[in-house]
């Protein structure tokens, strides 16, 4: 008799294996499905499942339909049948992207691996590479260490408890912490780890209703700065920063490298500018508050400094430390980001839409409303409350 067409070379021996988990009565068998391997069984239900008793489904193990594979596929039945009996059957072990990494005795630093691969897989259509790479590095790397620093110091905690330890090891109620939680928060989920208490609830007072409230540049204040300063490089950076509120890292990554603003045909010019796809938040139009500060600053004519920004050979995060190590050399007295937070007020003041202006810095409308609303200062509420009452020129009754 003809043998079938869809006949596979591994059917026989996995028909044979089935026969022998048949006579244990585990109560799995192994299936295949195209060139992968699973197992198929009465399982408990899934977690967030409405089915309350056991029921016949599928372990996803996609082992590959080889003799290596379906050894291993029959060991995992009898891992599966030994904790069906014991009432220790987890799904969370052969579920997602990191399904059988704990079955498989994986370190943490095999784990961190596995995250990181993750990371960059699953966000790569949301940011560009860069932005990615940036905001591993800054965001991630330095807590991720800390954790597996603080594993390898107490061998005896569990990664639950060292990850409690390592967000207990900074600083209370500030953006470390904060960042922390949430960098270990995304590593627990992905490993499908149970964390008893939110890592939400160790971020103490800093948030929203926290933010900072900081005494930011006057106008005049920007202007005297920018004339002090020499280098004509640095001095441009500094003019495009103050005029079109941008990260560090944007001025070099913009339309207007070579003095190429753009000048529509109205009255007067709009001079907008285009922060590029590179960037962290992705390309979006910026205009100049103050539009004159463009002839002021000589905004059209300046060049920048020569400053490494090929992104395959170095981050948006080391290209923006290079800004802020020049304000520190050159003796500003206020940060590089307090001209974005300035130019932010500003707008503000000038009665530009809340999304327009979020759109504008490359963030959500309710990060521009909590972060920027409440760094008007009196002085700033105050020449509002001028403004407002000038251009309507209303008077009350007498």
């Amino acid at each position: 008799m003809a043998e079938s067409p869809t006949a596979h070379p591994l059917d026989k021996p996995l028909t044979q294996i089935n026969q022998r988990l048949q006579a244990a009565q585990l109560g799995l068998k192994i299936e295949r499905r195209g060139d992968r391997l699973n197992l198929r069984g009465t399982l408990p239900p899934r977690p967030g499942s409405p089915k309350l008793r056991p029921y016949q489904q599928r372990v996803p193990l996609k082992l590959p339909a080889t003799k290596a594979g379906l050894k291993q596929c029959e060991q995992t039945a009898k891992i599966i049948a030994g904790q069906l009996l014991q009432g220790i059957f987890d799904w969370r072990d052969y579920l997602g992207p990191v399904a059988g990494l704990r079955l498989a005795g994986a370190d943490l630093s095999a784990r961190i691996d596995a995250f990181e691969h993750h990371f960059f897989e699953t966000r790569r259509s949301e940011s560009s590479s860069a932005s990615l790479q940036t905001t591993w590095e800054k965001a991630y790397v330095p807590y991720l260490r800390k954790l597996h620093t603080t594993a390898e110091r107490h061998p005896n905690l569990s990664l639950p408890e060292a990850i409690y330890a390592t967000v207990q090891s900074t600083k209370a109620n500030t953006r470390s912490r904060q960042i922390c939680c949430t960098a270990l928060a995304a590593l627990a989920e992905f490993l499908n780890l149970d964390l008893p208490t939110d890592l939400k609830s160790f971020w103490g007072n800093y948030g929203n209703s926290q933010t900072q409230i900081r005494e930011l540049p006057s106008d005049e204040q920007i202007v005297e700065v920018y004339d002090s300063l020499k280098n004509p490089r640095w001095k441009y950076v500094y003019g495009m920063m103050a005029t079109y509120g941008l990260r560090n890292h944007e001025v070099f990554y913009c339309d207007t490298p070579h003095g190429q603003l753009h000048q529509r045909t109205s009255h007067p010019p709009q001079k907008e500018i285009i922060v590029h796809e590179t960037t962290k938040t992705g390309r979006h139009e910026v205009w100049p508050f103050y539009p004159e500060w463009v002839e002021r600053f000589d905004l059209a004519n300046g060049e920048l400094p020569k400053v490494n920004t090929d992104l395959t050979t170095t981050t948006l995060q080391r290209v923006g430390q290079q800004v802020t190590t020049q304000f520190r050399r050159y003796k500003i007295p206020f940060s590089p980001y307090d001209l974005r937070h300035a130019w932010a007020v500003r707008t503000i003041l000038m009665g530009l839409p809340d999304a327009v202006a979020a759109r504008m810095m490359g963030h959500s409308v309710q990060v521009h409303n909590r972060t920027y609303h409440r760094w008007m200062t009196h002085r700033d509420q105050q020449a509002a409350v001028q403004a407002a009452l000038a251009k309507n020129d209303i008077r009350a009754p007498m």
